[in-house]
């Protein structure tokens, strides 16, 4: 998987892109703790079932900007992004990592 690290405040976050098929149909199925976000591109729903703890999730467009975003998402639930699915990629990550964010923010990666 290839990393990079979201700057979120004075926070860096490792991510990791699931990119291949088994990646993305596992996930984070059962983690109960991780120290990083999965990224998902041309991704606009997700679900949390069989998932072993709560995640935050962020939605966000092609130009980095955020669309949607949620903290402490329950297990066994699904969540449909109102957007195109090309057009956006979801980061969930651990649970109470999101803070002070706005619809419209743009998120900043940085490779290692």
């Amino acid at each position: 998987m290839k990393e990079y690290y979201l700057l979120l405040g004075n926070k860096k976050i490792k991510i990791k892109k699931a990119s291949k098929f088994l990646q993305r149909l596992i996930g984070l199925i059962g983690k109960k703790e991780f120290n990083y976000g999965l990224l998902f591109n041309n991704c606009n729903s997700i679900h949390t079932f069989f998932m072993r703890t709560e995640i935050d999730i962020i939605a966000f467009d092609n130009d980095n900007k955020i669309i949607y975003f949620k903290s402490k998402v329950p297990k066994n639930k699904i969540l449909k992004i109102k957007n195109n699915l090309k057009d956006t990629s979801i980061i969930e990550l651990p649970s109470n990592t999101i803070k002070n964010l706005n619809i419209g923010d743009k998120l900043t990666f940085k490779s290692k």
